[in-house]
Formats: C-alpha cells, structure tokens, sequence
C-alpha cells in the first residue's frame, strides 16, 4: 500500500498533537505558582533582611564587596533596584558576578532578536506547508509538506542572517570580555594584591628546590618564595587539637545551660533575685550528673568515659604546642618538601611574564601551574601529585564522566519519551488508558511532569563533577570549577538536550514508524521538531518557576529560621550561619542556562515559537539573578572572568548544531539546493571560529606584554620582557613558549576588535573608568612572610566562644580553661525562656570573630 506522505503526520484522532494542552497545562500551574511566589517574596523580604537583603548592612563582606549605597529595601522591590545599573555588581561583588549577569542578558537580546528575525517570516511559511499537523506543530519546520520544498529556502536565508548575528555578538563579547578583564587584572587595587604578582609552579625538579637555584632562575624580579611541604603529620594533630577544643566549647555550654533551665524553672512564681543571691544559689542549679562525660573509644558504649571538660583542657595542654613546634619546622622548610614552589615577583608584570614563559617542555621543566590564586582557593592535598599520578588519575576521571553520561542517558531517555506518551498509546497495550485522560492530565502528564524530573535528575551532576575533578588533581578550587563546568556542559548537551530531543521526537514517530517502516526519513523529518513541545514546558518552568522560585529563596528561609533554630546549639553556629553568604556555582549555572541557550538556537529555525518562550524565560531568570546578585548572593569561587570566556565558546555549539540538524532535514526532504546553501554556511562558521579563536585566544588567558598605560602600576614594555631573566634556565625568550601572537594574528585581532568592538567598552581605557577605586591592600610583616604556606602551617587555636550566664559559671569556666586556650563569654547569652541569643549589632567584636586578610 502506497503512503500518503502529506497525512502521515495527522494518525489518527488518539494520537494528535497534545502540544497546546501540554503548554498550558505547563504555563498554568507554573504561572499561577510564580504570582504566589512573588506576592509572598514581596511580603516577607521586610520581615526577614538576612534573607532578602544582607549585602545592604552585613558588616563581615570584604571591602570590595559592601553594599551599603544600594537603595532602602523598603521601596517597591523591582523600583528598589531598576536604576542601578549592572557595574553595581562589579564594583561590589566581583567580576564573575557581573559577566553572569551579562551572560543572561546576552542571551536573552539573542532570542529577542531572534524572534524579530524569524517569527515574521518563518511562522507564516510553516503554518501554509500543507503537512497538517495539528496544535502548536504547524508553527514548526515539520508542517511543510513534500510538494512545498521550495519553502526550505527562507527557512536557509533565515538562519544565515541569524547565526551570522551569533556570531557577531559572541565575537563583540569576547573583545568585550578582553578589555573589562585587563582592565580589572590592571586596577590598582588588583595588581597590589600578592596573589596579582604570585606565580605557583608545579613538578618543580629537586635541583630548584634549593633556595640558590631558585634566586639565580629568577633574579632581581624574585621577592620571596614558599616551597610546600608534605603536612599530612601536621593535618592529623590539628584535627585533633580543634576537635578537642569545639568539644570543650560544646560541654561549656551545655553546663552553663542545663544550670540555667534549673534557674528558670526554680524561678517561676518567685521574686526574682538579685544577681549576688543568683550568683551565691549557682551551686544549688548546678549538679554533679550535669558534668558533660564522653567515652575514650570511638565505639559506642566502650572505653573509659572521662570528664569532657577536664580531659579537653588537658588535652589542649599538650596538643596547642606540639603543633606549634611542628608548624615552626615547616615555616623553616624542614618538613618533606613537595614538587610545587610558590614564586613572588616584584611586579605584576613579571610574574605574568614568568607564568607565560615558563614550560615544562623546556629546561627546568616546571609548569606555571597557576597566577592570582590565593591561599585559600589552592587544593594543598593536590600539590603532592606528581606528573604521571595526574596524568593516571585524569584519564580515570574522564573514563568515569564519559560512563556517567551513557548511563545517565536511560532514565533521560524514560522522560523524553514520556513528553510524547500519548504517541505510543496504540501499540504500548498497557498504556492504552492514557488516551481516556482529560486534556489537562495528559498535558499535564506530558508538559509538566517531564520538566520537572529532568530539573530534578540533573542536580546532583555537577556535585559530581566537582568531587571527580577534585580527585582528579586539579590544584585550585577556580580550576575545579571550570573543569565541573566543561563537563556539565557536555552533559547538559548530550543528556538534557540531544538524549531527550532524540527518544521525544522517536516516541512520537513509533507507532507509525511500526506501520511503515519504509517511510523512516519522511516520519523523523516530520516528528522531530515536535520534541521542541518538550522544551517549551521546559522554558516555562525553568524561566518563570524557577526564577520566582530564587527570589522567595525558601533554602534560604528555612535553613536561618527553621533548621538554624534546631541544629544551631551555640553562639559559633548562630555566628556562623548568620555572616555566611550563599555562593554562585559557575560549574552548575553556566551549563544548566547556557545549554538552554543551545537549544534555543539550535530549535530557532526548526520550530521559531521556542524562542519567544526562550526570550521570556531568560529575561525573568536575569531579572531574579539581578535582585539575587545585587543583594543576597556572594563569589565563593573566583574565576575572574574565565567562566564567561568559556561559556560564549559553549554557546557556538548551538550554532554548529542547528546547522548540522538543518543540513540533516533539508537531506531528508530531499531538498540538494538548501543542503547545499547549508555545507557552505557550515565550512564559513568553522573558518571563521578558529579564524576567530587564533586571534583572540591567548588575550582572554592572558595579559598583553606590552601595554601603553603608563598610569598603571604594572605598565608592560617590550624591554621589560627582552631582559627577563632565563640565564640558569638556558632558554632565551625566543626559544621559550610563544608569548606573543604571530603577524596574521595581530592584523586579525586588530580588524575584529575595530569591526565588534561594543562602544562601552570600545578600549582598555574605557573599562578602565569603571574600575572600582578601592584603598591599595596593606600586608604585616608577618602576613607577607606566611602568606603561602598551607593554612594548616599558621592555623592557630581556635578561640572558644560560650554563653554567659547570670550565676556566674561560664566567667569561672573562661577563668579555669584560660590557662588551656582562648575563651570568652562576651556578646552572648541565655533570654528569660533559657535560649541562646547573641549580638549581631557589632559583627566584628564577637570573639570569633577574624580579620580577612586579601591575599
């Protein structure tokens, strides 16, 4: 029997298109569900500032982080912070921060401009194809019927002016992000920091371990250096030092406070007393069984149970200088020395040099690991690592990602095919009683319960990621994050979007594909651009639902509110919980927009209406990124820009995609004109990529080594760079690593930035304007000399923080501990009900409280 190519789309009544029902039974409950979200955000956010504003009055953010100048929160919450432009956040926050928000931004003027270019032009053509399809499937390139080929041309003009205005806006941000970042690297403030002039190098040869070696390879640009040291003898004892004095912080408390529940409870219907007849009855409120005891051995139940506060004061007695005598040895490099060498130079400019230059494919052979990362971002474990170690544990890493994927694939593909179920009904007998469903279910069933399990598969990957990486042998938390971040990435792409696209647009060919076999081509290519149904739902629940969902913070809310009021049973924990900000995870956040922004491009052409939700959705998750940012969220891992770098590459993957998936419909269609038309837009988007990539690749890693800027600290000059000193390494500068770009290079650099270069930011010296003007950092003598050496190395003890009480027994304990370690029961106390309530009014006098220091 022959088959009606132009009806195969249509099936019969109990397998048409759900995509309209899908839709709203998505856009209802989501949209209904983001007004409660608001209306409630709106409300509580006066009640509870921690949550809602803390970076308007938190008195712990470094200076380059306060906030203080955005406006009151009590006015309107979108007037509160529309005039506030977004170099708010980079003068407040950090860089990152601020290209984030760009990101979103870029994305989506894409989709804006996208639907201007194809909704007026593609969308009239598809739904006049002739294929019938039926609900939101005429808009898509699937509607176009066998005897109407000739439409394949617009859809080809369409996506050659579209991608060309891809690729002029990543090309137009790259130059961007070159100038904002020198510029930022530049400032004053930065290039003083001592991480700015800071080089660590890695797979050091014994030879430079030694002092002499080192100052001879260096010269005159050599400040000081910190050679690591093997600490695992100086972790374990540190561990138990602090372990032993937050468990005597702990029995302190709990003495003071059980005494003090047998105070409160004594003095119900009785005058209250003065304080010296409290502090003469305290011995009355204290009993012997309050005495905190815990047994010797781990295993519960055995071993010789001591007095807690007792056996930790002598504990601390012995363990406070036995580690100081050990971190006095590894200050004097007399522990075991690692491979890994933390070089200071005198200048910026030289330890950029130094990190270009040096290579382990040349004598010495020691890789410039890392610039600009301070102490406390370096993985100290990771140093001890050597080459072949990384090299094992790297391919394991990326053995277990490429399985991680595959098997992630089989539930992925279980919800794309439910986003099409109600396809399988005839042939899948078991499900035949999804066809008697009301509308609503069944778009309920195959709108919002796909997006949501998809949302909810894919949370824990990046933890995932960020734990193999770690385990990897990455040295710093930055490269962890960028590692996490490039395979998200090619996870988002793969699962999320090519796994999901593929079994949605199979299980909505399956039953006729079971009929007619034959018809194979013609069936995809009618039924693949309906897994763009999927990815509307999908838009609306990760645009507006989640979005809605990140202003009310409910995490946030619950866990200062509720959990903290359960789980925090000290002033230290209350402290802790209180001043620490939640962070920005680039690894996670990157992947999970910047692949929605793939799909967006990637279905631009094939179904045009993915966009105007794409367009919608981004603008409500910048407007919510933007609130966040601006007043709740703060950088925990600093990558100074180079996550946004990565992530305008990532976003060329939905260009080469939509291009690749247009190529493969014209061919199908049997259409040779636009398949044609299509190759050669593909070999000029290649061209131009690594045209692109060549010219500017190396600016967005590194700073240039000549830089006319001659009001800068760090000015770079070609004679700076000619004389650098490489005379013990025996390799002059024209043998070491290329360090500066070729002539076809320069002229193509030079041409593209005068053709893309946006007008804000048109030169160095115009980004340079918004810089933050912040006091230089001032170092101690004694900060300077510990500044690289593991944490472990300066630890000092911790100081105890505990509650006081009326009756006087937490000022006897601070008296009777003091000769152990640090304590005081300053800025906290019990209430009339016996809780625990401390002052937030001076942040930095509570006793814990520690000094940061910018490296």
């Amino acid at each position: 029997m022959q088959l009606d190519i132009d009806n195969a789309g249509s099936g019969t009544s109990n397998s048409q298109s759900s995509s309209a029902s899908a839709m709203l039974a998505t856009l209802i409950p989501v949209g209904l569900l983001a007004v409660v979200f608001i209306t409630v955000f709106n409300v509580l956010r006066r009640k509870f500032p921690r949550v809602y504003h803390p970076r308007t009055f938190l008195g712990t953010l470094k200076e380059q982080e306060k906030s203080q100048s955005l406006p009151d929160n009590k006015i309107g919450w979108l007037s509160v912070f529309k005039a506030i432009p977004d170099e708010f956040v980079l003068e407040h926050q950090s860089l990152d921060g601020y290209l984030y928000l760009r990101f979103l931004k870029m994305i989506t003027i894409i989709c804006f401009v996208g639907v201007c270019i194809t909704w007026p032009i593609l969308l009239p053509i598809n739904a006049t194809g002739g294929a019938k399809q039926h609900e939101l499937d005429i808009l898509n390139f699937g509607n176009i019927s066998a005897r109407e080929k000739a439409r394949y041309y617009a859809h080809t003009i369409v996506a050659w002016i579209f991608f060309s205005f891809i690729m002029f806006v990543i090309t137009r941000e790259t130059i961007y992000f070159i100038n904002l970042r020198q510029a930022y690297l530049l400032a004053p403030y930065s290039a003083a920091r001592i991480s700015s002039k800071t080089v660590l190098f890695t797979d050091v040869p014994k030879d430079y371990l030694n002092s002499e070696n080192l100052k001879r390879l260096f010269g005159s640009t050599l400040v000081r250096f910190w050679k690591a040291t093997d600490t695992s003898e100086l972790e374990s004892e540190v561990e138990k030092r602090d372990s032993a004095a937050f468990k005597l912080e702990a029995a302190e408390i709990s003495l003071s406070k059980k005494a003090n529940d047998r105070r409160i409870k004594w003095n119900k219907g009785r005058q209250d007393p003065t304080g010296d007849e409290e502090a003469a009855l305290a011995s009355k409120f204290l009993e012997k069984r309050d005495r905190p005891t815990h047994r010797l051995s781990k295993i519960p139940f055995v071993g010789k149970k001591v007095d807690t506060i007792e056996w930790t004061r002598s504990e601390l007695k012995t363990l406070i200088p036995k580690v100081h005598e050990i971190q006095l040895k590894h200050q004097k490099e007399e522990g075991k020395l690692l491979p890994a060498v933390f070089v200071e130079f005198t200048t910026q400019h030289a330890a950029q040099v130094s990190f270009r230059r040096m290579t382990p494919r040349f004598s010495p052979h020691m890789n410039p690991r890392a610039i600009s990362i301070t102490p406390k971002e370096i993985i100290w474990e990771n140093l001890k690592i050597g080459r072949k170690a990384k090299w094992n544990r790297k391919a394991l890493a990326i053995t277990f990602v490429v399985l991680l994927i595959i098997f992630w694939s089989i539930p992925v593909s279980i919800i794309g095919a439910i986003s099409n179920i109600n396809y399988l009904t005839d042939k899948v007998p078991w499900l035949a009683f999804i066809k008697d469903l009301p509308p609503k279910i069944l778009g309920a069933i195959t709108g919002l319960l796909p997006s949501l399990l998809l949302s909810a598969l894919v949370m824990l990957v990046p933890i995932i990621f960020r734990f193999v990486s770690k385990l990897s042998g990455e040295i710093s938390f930055p490269a962890v994050e960028l590692e996490c971040q490039s395979w998200h990435m090619a996870f988002q792409v793969i699962q999320v979007f090519l796994i999901t696209t593929f079994s949605s647009g199979a299980a909505a060919a399956t039953s006729q594909l079971l009929q007619h076999p034959e018809s194979a081509h013609t069936l995809l290519a009618e039924n693949l651009p309906k897994a763009s149904n999927f990815y509307i739902s999908y838009f609306i629940v990760q645009g507006l639902g989640i979005a809605a969902s990140n202003i009310l913070n409910i995490w946030g809310l619950a866990t200062l509110h509720i959990l903290g009021r359960f789980l925090d049973k000290s002033p230290r924990n209350m402290f802790e919980r209180y001043v620490t900000l939640t962070g920005l995870g680039w690894g996670s956040l990157y992947p999970k927009f910047g692949n929605l922004g793939i799909i967006a491009v990637t279905y631009s052409i094939i179904s045009p209406l993915v966009l105007g939700f794409a367009a919608v959705g981004f603008g409500f998750v910048y407007l919510a990124t933007r609130y966040n940012t601006l007043y709740v969220l703060t950088n925990n891992v600093d990558t100074r820009g180079a996550a946004y770098a990565r992530a305008l590459q990532h976003l060329m993957i939905g260009v080469y995609l939509a291009e690749l998936c247009l190529i493969g419909l014209f061919a199908i269609n049997t259409a040779p004109g636009p398949v044609a038309l299509m190759v050669i837009f593909l070999v000029l988007t290649v061209s131009y990529h690594v045209a692109m990539n060549q010219a500017l690749g190396q600016l967005t890693v590194y700073l240039p080594e000549t830089f006319g800027d001659r009001d800068n600290l760090t000015m770079f000059t070609s004679a700076d760079v000619n004389s650098y000193n490489y005379s013990v390494a025996g390799v002059p500068p024209s043998e070491a690593a290329p360090a500066r770009q070729s002539a076809f290079q320069t002229k193509i650099s030079e041409l593209l930035s005068r053709f893309f270069s946006p007008y804000k930011f048109s030169s160095f010296h115009k980004a340079k304007a918004l810089m933050p003007t912040l006091p230089l950092p001032k170092y101690t003598e004694e900060e300077e000399k510990l500044a690289y050496f593991n944490p472990i190395i300066r630890s000092e003890p911790p100081k105890l923080w505990i509650v006081r009480d009326e009756m006087g027994i937490s000022a006897q304990e601070c008296s009777d501990t003091s000769e152990s370690v640090e304590v005081s029961d300053e800025y906290a106390s019990f209430d009339s009900k016996g809780q625990i309530v401390w002052d937030r009014d001076d942040l930095d006098q509570v006793p814990i409280w520690e000094k940061k220091i910018d490296y």
